[in-house]
């Protein structure tokens, strides 16, 4: 899995136009055996930072079909360690695991 760029994303509320910078962290990569995209996007949830959440959210795009039935926990496990380990997240937070997962 190779990283390919990341970027900080806003978000820009249809309704009346506002925009809310700073919202969390997008990572590309690429799968080298295939070239097929993925992502993982970091953001803050909750207010201020004592008892906020870090959620992380993992997409990775499979055009085998026959690997389609493979649980999530196991297709998206190489990309989560990547990501983690790219932003240090033991490190800065302490912890190496999560408290929740959906």
């Amino acid at each position: 899995i190779e990283f390919v760029d990341g970027v900080e994303f806003s978000y820009t509320d249809p309704v009346d136009q506002s925009i809310a910078t700073n919202q969390g962290l997008i990572l590309n990569f690429k799968y080298t055996a295939n070239g097929n995209p993925a992502r993982v996007v970091f953001r803050l949830s909750g207010t201020g930072s004592a008892g906020a959440t870090i959620r992380m959210y993992l997409e990775r795009f499979e055009g085998d079909a026959s690997l389609h039935d493979e649980a999530a926990p196991v297709a998206l496990l190489g990309l989560a360690t990547k990501a983690l380990e790219l932003v240090k997240m033991k490190e800065i937070t302490g912890r190496d695991s999560p408290t929740v997962i959906t």
